[in-house]
């Protein structure tokens, strides 16, 4: 009884063993570290003031003080927001020779960097609702989508990711971890975590399976059916003008949709499946640094309304004082 009982206690005493995670990022020598340090912080720094950019023209212009525009102006913020849960940290890394986080602190960057993600499919689908009733029901939509349904709709796209995922972390930091703690990623992902557990991990693997699948797959299918709606409108448009307009946001929208859910479905749809950690890493850069980047330049460069906001931001609101 005594040696079970020591055993039992041992047991307990190595499932509490990992106080910290250690991200190994990009493995390379230091000079490349410091190369790949400077890639990504100006890469992140062009994400910041790209999306900057379309907060304040969206902000300071009264003439996108529309629906479509609001929920362009808060999911530029939360791009924002997404990318600052990761990016900062994968930097220090570079210049770290530790690569430490504490396994509260990898939960928390896990919590915060997937409700961000939740909340842009939500985001994603409110602004496709948004295209539907504009160009499908064009005399209706000042009645459908006044201002405190469209403010109900922000807070709705804000606050759902951060209620629907605290589900997937609570299950996977309750699992048991007993070492390793190395985590061959650039972030606190859940597919490695759950593979670093000594745990039986098969209910959480299927709950978090079903959660994503769900998730990702009913907003894909809610946004492509939507957009089906409104290309089917926009082939009755008699003008040639108004449908190459009725097209033109149509397809920067949905080049966002393929860009982001593309590559999250690859990664967490079937999260128990074994992936090379090269692409793990490749596609998580992609979804969460490459696209935020890329966001901006599609809904500035084919949107008229929008350039012109921000030709009269740079030209007016940006203008350094004479000396």
């Amino acid at each position: 009884m005594a040696s079970e009982k020591r055993n039992i206690s041992d047991i307990e005493s190595t499932v509490n063993s990992v106080s910290h995670f250690i991200l190994l990022s990009f493995s390379s020598s230091r000079e490349i570290q410091m190369v790949y340090f400077v890639i990504f912080s100006v890469i992140y720094m062009l994400i910041l003031m790209g999306n900057a950019f379309i907060v304040c023209a969206v902000f300071w212009d009264r003439h996108l003080h529309i629906p479509m525009y609001i929920l362009l102006g808060n999911f530029s913020f939360l791009e924002i927001c997404y990318v600052t849960t990761t990016v900062p940290n994968m930097l220090a890394n570079f210049l770290s020779e530790t690569k430490t986080i504490t396994f509260v602190g990898c939960f928390v960057q896990f919590y915060f960097f997937f409700s961000f993600g939740c909340d842009e499919g939500f985001y994603l689908c409110i602004m496709a609702f948004d295209r539907y009733l504009a160009i499908c029901r064009p005399l209706h939509y000042p009645t459908i989508m006044p201002a405190h349904f469209c403010i109900g709709l922000v807070i709705f796209g804000w606050s759902c990711g951060f209620v629907l995922f605290l589900i997937p972390v609570v299950l996977i930091s309750q699992l048991s971890y007993c070492g390793p703690n190395i985590i061959d990623h650039f972030i606190c992902d859940p597919v490695p975590l759950i593979f670093l557990s000594c745990s039986k991990t098969h209910t959480t693997k299927f709950i978090y399976s079903t959660f994503n699948t769900i998730f990702m797959v009913g907003t894909f299918i809610f946004i492509l059916m939507s957009y089906a709606l409104v290309i089917n409108s926009v082939l009755r448009i008699p003008s040639t003008a108004g449908k190459h307009k009725a097209f033109s946001t149509c397809a920067s929208h949905l080049a966002v949709v393929i860009l982001f859910f593309g590559s999250v479905m690859m990664m967490y749809v079937r999260p128990g499946a074994e992936q090379p950690v090269g692409f793990q890493k490749v596609v998580t850069l992609f979804y969460s640094i490459i696209t935020p980047l890329i966001n901006p330049l599609i809904y500035s460069l084919r949107n008229k309304d929008m350039k012109a906001a921000l030709r009269k931001l740079l030209l007016t609101k940006m203008t350094f004082p004479k000396i």
